[in-house]
């Protein structure tokens, strides 16, 4: 099982309590992102109601020796993040969501699995980490099912139980877009479901309308191909103009290429010479040299423009993409792609 531990770069906490709800970025820079990535799951945080500021730290602490899960809770967040004034304390921080866990929360669960996964207030456990996830599964976490799957999806056993995996993706499915688009990959690929195309696509629409980057190229792919929906050169360019502002490389590639050939939208070869020169910063091999062969079309003011523009771009992540960036990895998709390449070997 050692594979996985190398690949995810953290699995992700939550907080349930309404006090400490946070976005995702301000608290992922409170930890380092080779312990723990995003601290919070969308899914499983809610509106903020009060100012963190003025809790009163003695208070929380009573109420938290009666057994009060939502004060048990809250001091876990304040101690794992030093906020309110106080300093950090990761085994303090473990110990309040022991305490909330034995009092059967499953946010409680899903934590000390992450801290156990990743050796935060405590040695790494592994084996440790995924019973408190399965214990967090079984009192509805989301979260915990999303991370239980990629475990399972990265453990490098040959005998996986994928019945277990999809079934954990589709509990998780309702309100979990990680979920949606790993299980909307799973129907794209008939990797141990049914293969179905139209079930993939709303899945995945799903996830990209979520504001996940991989979801919104692979959409724009749905759409250049016809695959799900009927065929939309329009909507295939809106999406991977969407997944380019948050960063992704093959997304600017690949809408640079439609732009440079000028066949499925129109041309606009300015803009595709960006597109290139910001991708191979980015780290997509092939557009430096597409970006380069383009240099002959271009006036030489066009010509200093558009690398001006290139250099001053600044992508900007959603919340949803950086919290799977900085928790999986910068692809989803790859956690599927591998068994499936193991399956294909053992044939």
């Amino acid at each position: 099982m050692k594979n996985i531990f190398g690949v995810i770069l953290s699995l992700s906490l939550c907080v349930a309590s309404s006090s400490f709800a946070e976005s995702s970025n301000s608290v992922a820079d409170k930890i380092p992102e080779t312990t723990v990535g995003s601290a919070i799951t969308p899914s499983e945080t809610t509106k903020t109601e009060e100012n963190t500021n003025q809790v009163n730290i003695e208070e929380l602490k009573a109420k938290a020796e009666t057994g009060d899960i939502d004060a048990l809770l809250n001091l876990g967040y304040i101690y794992l993040y030093g906020t309110n004034g106080v300093n950090t304390n990761y085994k303090q921080a473990l110990a309040y969501y022991e305490a909330a866990a034995g009092k059967g929360s499953a946010v409680a669960y899903n934590n000390l699995g992450s801290l156990y996964f990743s050796g935060i207030g405590t040695n790494v456990d592994y084996p440790k980490a995924i019973h408190f996830f399965e214990e967090a599964a079984k009192l509805g976490s989301h979260d915990a099912a999303v991370n239980l799957a990629i475990i399972y999806l990265g453990n490098d056993s040959d005998k996986k139980d994928y019945e277990k995996i999809i079934g954990l993706l589709n509990s998780a499915e309702p309100d979990n877009n990680i979920a949606k688009y790993l299980l909307g990959y799973c129907y794209f690929k008939g990797f141990h479901v049914e293969q179905d195309n139209a079930k993939a696509f709303q899945l995945i629409k799903t996830a990209a309308d979520g504001n996940y980057d991989e979801a919104q190229y692979m959409l724009a792919d749905f759409y250049v191909h016809g695959i799900g929906a009927p065929k939309n050169y329009t909507k295939a360019v809106d999406y991977l103009q969407k997944a380019t502002e948050q960063g992704n490389a093959a997304a600017a590639t690949e809408l640079a290429d439609i732009l440079s050939l000028g066949k499925a939208y129109p041309k606009d070869i300015k803009k595709a010479h960006m597109l290139y020169n910001i991708a191979s910063v980015w780290g997509n091999k092939d557009a430096g040299e597409k970006r380069d062969a383009l240099e002959s079309h271009l006036a030489i003011e066009d010509l200093l423009a558009v690398q001006a523009e290139a250099e001053n771009y600044k992508p900007q992540p959603s919340k949803e993409t950086t919290f799977v960036r900085q928790t999986y990895g910068n692809s989803l998709k790859v956690y599927i792609d591998s068994n499936i390449k193991t399956d294909d070997t053992q044939k």
